[in-house]
């Protein structure tokens, strides 16, 4: 596959390099006994079409339906396209009141699907957007929901129910209400403000700080004062920006993001969060591959969280879903023909020796080509340690020998693959269950250099996300660069709907 070949992952051929039971290899293809192809999952026959024609709703469940319609707006859905006011009309009618509550049931299916699972259709996903919502079919749980009086519970459940949606929601709120007065000037371009300065641009950045942060004050002199200063440190942290107080480039670029634009990216990640599953594992790994970090969730409780490395654009690393089922320590690194081929043999032939000078191999392939490999050791590119998951861009979570990007604030440097922070913690609390693999055997195996595979005694659930926009504990509405245009495409691919 061609993400698979731009991308940090390991190749099909170099799957022999070690030894992985067919559990460990998580094969999606079904299972083969007795040379055919045995089903993997049992088919499930088709739920009998439900007649919504009839149903027959209530006064009560009427009102109901036509107040969550009412309110798609608030789930960042456009009211105007789920507006009941032309069904109410004719229910309102006696003789119009059958055709009035068809186009009622019509809105409140479409409004379902759109809320519960999200409004794009399966052939609008990109191929990088692997997190794909299950096929969901409102119909049969309405009828249920109608026929046994519990309309209002069934439309409290279609939302994610999750805290993470749920801010957005009130962030969508804040915003909007932010543009309906006009949102926020711009501040124009000049000489990086420090502490002190003093410049007629202050005045207009001191408004604009206010429009987003309350404690500050409209009012002022055009002194770069230090409780400005502070003021745009809180800034930079919400846009994921060092927060050195100084207004330069980059701060300028992100407090000068129109309104409608911070509105598109609040709405664009609750599109994603109706990709998730409606319930998470309760102990899971996620990646923020927009923010670059990573963090573990134990019984829903973040334990451990640390700086990541993900796919510079161009490179992207993909939304998935999947399960770690194994590490491997001292791990070779199979490296994609495509890298192979648009980076190391150019530095091959510009600096002969380069390959051997850092550990690389040629492999012939069976093919008669060959292959390059990066033997383990501490110049090896995945570090000292590889987490392993079934997907199919070739993805991982890996070390690395390269420390210095940890440091920086912008952190999509990879070919794909996620490498993280502080990785060998990750080993031992994943690890931790199986007496076979104390943190003094995982100290040693690693100090050997001998590459060994370790099955985890339970595999854990991971998520690569893509998160551009969200609420801290503090109420406030974080947002990070939309790095590979993803916000963009989605509003405009659901606007083109």
């Amino acid at each position: 596959m061609k993400r698979v070949l731009r991308s940090c992952g390991v190749l099909a051929a170099a799957l022999s390099v070690l030894p992985v039971s067919p559990v460990l290899a998580q094969s999606q293809s079904p299972p083969v006994a007795a040379g055919r192809q045995v089903q993997a999952v049992p088919v499930v026959p088709a739920a009998p079409p439900v007649d919504l024609a009839a149903l027959s709703l209530s006064a009560p469940q009427v009102e109901a339906l036509a107040q969550a319609l009412r309110g798609a707006g608030a789930h960042g859905l456009p009211p105007e396209r789920f507006a009941p006011d032309a069904a109410m009309a004719l229910l309102a009618d006696p003789s119009a009141r059958a055709k009035g509550q068809a186009q009622l049931i019509d809105l409140t299916l479409a409004y379902a699907r759109a809320v519960h699972v999200g409004r794009l259709p399966a052939s609008g996903f990109m191929a990088e957007w692997g997190l794909r919502p299950e096929a969901y079919d409102p119909a049969p749980d309405f009828a249920a929901a109608v026929q046994q009086d519990r309309v209002a519970a069934w439309l409290a459940s279609l939302p994610p129910p999750y805290t993470g949606y749920q801010t957005l929601m009130t962030g969508l709120s804040t915003y909007r209400g932010l543009a309906a007065k006009g949102g926020w000037s711009v501040v124009p371009a000049g000489q990086s403000l420090t502490e002190g300065m003093a410049d007629p641009r202050v005045k207009t950045l001191r408004t604009r700080l206010a429009v987003e942060d309350p404690t500050v004050a409209r009012t002022g002199s055009d002194v770069y004062d230090p409780a400005l200063v502070q003021a745009v440190q809180r800034a930079q942290k919400r846009f994921g920006l060092n927060p050195d107080g100084v207004v330069g480039p980059g701060t300028l670029n992100a407090l000068n993001v129109p309104v409608q634009r911070r509105i598109d990216q609040i709405e664009a990640n609750m599109e994603r969060w109706r990709w998730l599953p409606q319930t998470l594992p309760a102990d899971r790994i996620q990646v923020n591959v927009a923010a670059a970090v990573m963090s573990v969730f134990q019984q829903d409780t973040p334990t451990l969280t640390m700086r990541a490395v993900t796919g510079r654009p161009g490179d992207e690393t993909p939304m998935l879903s999947s399960m770690i089922h194994s590490v491997v320590l001292n791990p070779p690194w199979n490296v994609p023909q495509s890298i192979a081929a648009k980076e190391l043999w150019p530095k091959e032939k510009a600096s002969p020796g380069y390959l051997a000078r850092n550990d690389f191999i040629v492999i012939p392939t069976d093919d008669g080509g060959s292959r390059l490999q990066q033997k383990a050791g501490p110049k090896a590119a995945l570090g000292q340690v590889k987490f392993d998951f079934s997907n199919p861009y070739g993805v991982y979570l890996h070390d690395t020998p390269s420390r210095s990007k940890f440091d920086s604030f912008s952190r999509l440097a990879s070919h794909g693959c996620v490498r993280l922070q502080k990785p060998i913690e990750l080993v031992k609390l994943l690890l931790a269950g199986d007496p076979v693999w104390a943190p003094e055997k995982i100290d040693a195996t690693l100090a050997s250099g001998d590459t060994v595979r370790a099955k985890l005694p339970q595999q854990i659930a991971v998520f690569l996300l893509y998160w551009t926009a969200y609420v801290t504990p503090d109420g406030q509405v974080n947002f990070r660069d939309d790095p590979y245009g993803w916000d963009k495409e989605l509003v405009q691919r659901i606007a083109a709907l």
